[in-house]
């Protein structure tokens, strides 16, 4: 596991299809504001602690081993497993915008360097997101 307390049922990517979401709007060309090419940056930080990571490259190695001997099982596993990251990733997010936002109800002014490092992780996990 991630280190995600896990309560409910497995999530696959269709539950959190179902959660509300709607879809990203398409990216910029390249070279345009907003595009991938101005989000990512090379040497971008890791967005989950190193053991989660590398947990995370375990089972994915695991998958893709399996996928000769059972393909459907290796695909509801990847989409298990995709599923779970990203509800990770929401967490960490939710997380530190908590941290901010409870400087802010206790009426403490975020430092503009805390800010900036949030916008950038935002930046760095967007620019992911749209990379093709």
């Amino acid at each position: 596991m991630i280190g995600v307390a896990n309560n409910d049922a497995p999530t696959s990517t269709a539950d959190l299809a179902r959660a509300g979401e709607r879809p990203a709007a398409a990216a910029a060309p390249a070279g345009q504001p907003g595009s991938t090419e101005t989000l990512t940056q090379p040497g971008a930080a890791p967005l989950l602690p190193e053991d989660e990571v590398r947990d995370l490259r375990n089972r994915w190695d695991n998958i893709q081993a399996g996928f000769v001997d059972e393909p459907r099982r290796a695909v509801e596993d990847a989409d298990a497993l995709v599923a779970s990251a990203m509800k990770r990733m929401a967490e960490v997010f939710a997380s530190e915008r908590s941290q901010l936002e409870g400087q802010w109800d206790r009426g403490d002014d975020a430092s503009t360097e805390d800010l900036r490092m949030a916008l950038q992780r935002y930046r760095s996990f967007f620019g992911r997101i749209l990379a093709v």
